[in-house]
């Protein structure tokens, strides 16, 4: 089953499909006989027999399901009426409910929009294409390029890849979820392990599955039927008491593989045209460290082989760019034992950290942000009071001090709330922008620590505007154009989402209305395209999404814009009005560009390369003498560089040829490299050449420091060819 139950979507199989039980039959033919199959590379072969419980989960779902379709038939006979159902271009189809399915609407506009849809969406809900509908409805047909699709597409494959681990290693599956490119699924086993060898023979048994089409079936059962049925897995036990909240849930089946699952499903396995199995590696159960131990194993699937070649082509890219690798082979930081998921910055290191700080430092002072220092740590009742100690308590980091409760902070948020309190406040002080680089800490679990992307100590460019309701219009046209700025100079694209009213929401709908509307006037101001994500707002307050696009064309959620109502109100935070009125609530503005410091450093890693552009380069210029007689002079200039505040470094390796000194520097992406000689050395010189080997020629030590310092002032992306 997949994440909360996330496991697979439904469906039943066409007149002209396999029968849906396909597979179960050849396993008890199978079994009179030793079963010979098997990798030839010392894989898993599958086992024969197939473990007892499949048969016995088997016998019990046959029974469900005959008297399911025995009610079904019944009630499409009875209660069956004529509906009708929308389509996204208005046109209404007569249907007929408890009997019509989406499949079928889809063959009646065409046979190729029927092989192509991978799921329906019914009344804003995916829905399986094989479910009959049941009321007058909305009808979308998704195709793979829609996320929704691939979601289910991705989560009908994990299902396909853990029929085949039930085959061969015979363990209990636990959560399969789609995940954003993919799937996975994991396995408790009692004894041993998954080994990449096993890959070949499970991508084996999951093109047999494939080829058979087997149905995916969904099923709603009760609860206690449920644990039975399941009473050899203690993990769907447990999820069966600790998180299904109703009498009934649904179960999905394909070939002799049942599952706890909300669904939906493409239709049949044969809809799965290519898949590969790529990962493995082991977790703990819900990511918990006390729990057991499992075995996960990583797939990829898609509908045309063409795009496996191109995403196996991309991991090969992405592979080459992790930030892990480029920031060990660079020397710019690394992580330890002794302190799990929190980074130590080398020089080098450093240098970036503090130059993107310095960056936005910069900015502030522009646009009227003032910095503030704030503790680190806090009383728990600071947490009762912002709400994150009943919601967030889990992932903080918690001590007792003289029998009090303290707790690092994980957010600045409420330390600026106590900041704007601690005196009155005038309408004359509003907006106040505050701005603060303060430590984080976050308890995130060990097997979720991900390099830089996921850590326990972090830094953000984080910053709270106090204003009032009018004014969030010109605060957010401001917001807008500082991530502009930031992003241009980055050479990041980005994309716009504002996320509105969700049904659960606090506070007044009147004042979420006015804030939406100031949200949209500054979006469509800002000039840049935008979409709507009706409901996708936070409970306390709208906000616009931002993610930005990298070389290789991931996606990444960095900066914030977020509206809050709520923190105020609990805070009882007010102003002054310049009527006199001293109950007035602020809004609070959350607002963050690079988000975390180090996540920003590990998106940019990859983005460049580890070809870090002039400005922000740990390896700015590196000096490279002719021969030893140069040596003396070629430490004086290093030190004029190194006085007008460039990362320069000398290579005085007496072992090495002048090439190969240059060539050293260039792989090493000094952005600049300075020959010296002793025509340099009588000029008072240097011979200026780039990581690209551009050859600028022969300049003045003067002239090249003011350039240079030129360039990196503009923050220049391409300094070396406008030097």
């Amino acid at each position: 089953m997949s994440e909360e139950q996330a496991s697979s979507p439904s469906a039943k199989m066409g007149d002209e499909e396999n029968p849906v039980g396909a597979g179960e039959e050849k396993q008890k033919e199978g079994s009179k006989k030793k079963n010979k199959e098997g990798s030839g590379d010392g894989g898993r072969a599958e086992l024969n027999p197939w473990p007892e419980y499949i048969n016995t989960r088997l016998e019990l779902y046959n029974k469900l399901k005959a008297e399911h379709d025995s009610i079904l038939a019944e009630k499409a006979e009875k209660d069956s009426k004529p509906i009708k159902v929308t389509l996204p271009d208005g046109k209404q189809v007569d249907a007929e409910s408890w009997k019509t399915t989406p499949y079928q609407i889809a063959c009646g506009i065409s046979q190729g929009l029927a092989d192509n849809t991978v799921i329906a969406k019914v009344n804003k809900a995916v829905w399986d294409l094989d479910r009959p509908l049941e009321e007058d409805c909305t009808l979308e047909l998704l195709k793979f390029e829609d996320e929704e699709a691939q979601a289910v597409y991705w989560h009908s494959s994990a299902h396909i890849m853990g029929e085949a681990m039930e085959r061969v290693y015979g363990g209990c599956l636990c959560y399969g979820p789609p995940i954003e490119n993919g799937f996975y699924y994991d396995m408790y086993l009692e004894e041993g392990g998954v080994s990449s060898n096993d890959f070949s023979s499970l991508e084996t048994l999951c093109k047999k599955i494939i080829k058979e089409k087997q149905a995916f079936e969904r099923l709603e059962v009760k609860k206690e039927t449920l644990l039975e049925m399941f009473k050899y897995n203690k993990f769907k036990c447990r999820i069966l008491n600790e998180k299904v909240n109703t009498p009934t849930t649904t179960v999905y089946r394909c070939g002799p593989l049942i599952d706890l699952c909300r669904g939906p499903h493409v239709r049949h396995t044969g809809k799965i045209k290519t898949l590969k199995i790529h990962k493995n590696s082991s977790t703990y159960w819900e990511g918990k460290s006390d729990m057991e131990t499992l075995q996960r194993i990583y797939g990829i699937s898609f509908p045309d082989p063409k795009m496996l070649k191109e995403w196996e082509k991309f991991q090969e890219e992405a592979k080459n760019r992790d930030h892990r690798k480029i920031g060990r082979d660079q020397e710019l930081y690394f992580f330890h034992e002794l302190s799990p998921g929190s980074c130590f910055f080398l020089p080098k290191g450093a240098y970036i950290y503090n130059t993107l700080i310095e960056f936005i430092r910069s900015e502030y002072r522009k646009r009227g942000f003032q910095e503030v220092v704030t503790p680190n740590i806090y009383n728990s009742r600071l947490w009762v009071t912002s709400g994150h100690w009943q919601h967030y308590s889990e992932n903080m980091f918690s001590f007792e001090v003289e029998k009090e409760l303290f707790a690092l902070k994980p957010m600045n948020c409420p330390g600026h709330c106590l900041m704007f309190d601690h005196r009155p406040r005038s309408w004359r002080e509003l907006p106040l922008r505050v701005a603060d680089f303060g430590v984080l800490h976050r308890n995130e679990l060990s097997g979720a620590l991900t390099g830089l992307t996921r850590v326990r100590r972090f830094q953000q460019d984080d910053a709270h505007i106090f204003c009032a309701i009018e004014q969030i219009e010109d605060e957010i046209k401001g917001c807008l154009d500082f991530l502009r700025t930031v992003y241009s100079i980055f050479g990041f694209s980005f994309k716009l989402n504002l996320s509105t009213r969700p049904e659960k929401f606090l506070g007044d709908v009147q004042v979420w209305d006015q804030a939406e509307k100031q949200l949209e006037n500054s979006l469509n101001e800002f000039g840049e395209k935008w979409e709507l994500n009706p409901g996708d707002g936070a409970f306390y307050g709208p906000k616009i999404d931002i993610q930005i696009k990298d070389a290789i064309g991931r996606y990444h959620q960095c900066a914030t814009i977020q509206l809050d109502f709520q923190l105020p109100i609990r805070f009882n935070l007010t102003f002054v009005s310049h009527d006199g009125d001293d109950k007035k609530k602020p809004v609070i503005i959350h607002r963050a560009i690079l988000g975390s410091v180090e996540r920003m450093i590990a998106i940019l890693t990859e983005n460049y390369g580890g070809k870090w552009p002039f400005w922000l380069s740990p390896r700015q210029v590196m000096v490279v003498p002719v021969g030893p007689t140069c040596d003396e002079y070629a430490q004086k200039v290093q030190q004029q560089f190194h006085d007008a505040k460039f990362m320069v470094d000398i290579d005085l390796d007496p072992g090495c040829t002048l090439n190969k000194k240059i060539r050293n520097a260039q792989l090493a992406q000094y952005n600049f490299i300075l020959v010296v000689g002793e025509k340099e050395k009588t000029g008072g010189t240097v011979n200026i050449r780039t990581r690209d080997n551009k050859v600028h020629g022969e300049r003045t030590i003067s002239e090249t420091i003011e350039r240079l310092q030129q360039l990196k002032r503009s923050r220049s992306k391409q300094a070396e060819e406008e030097f």
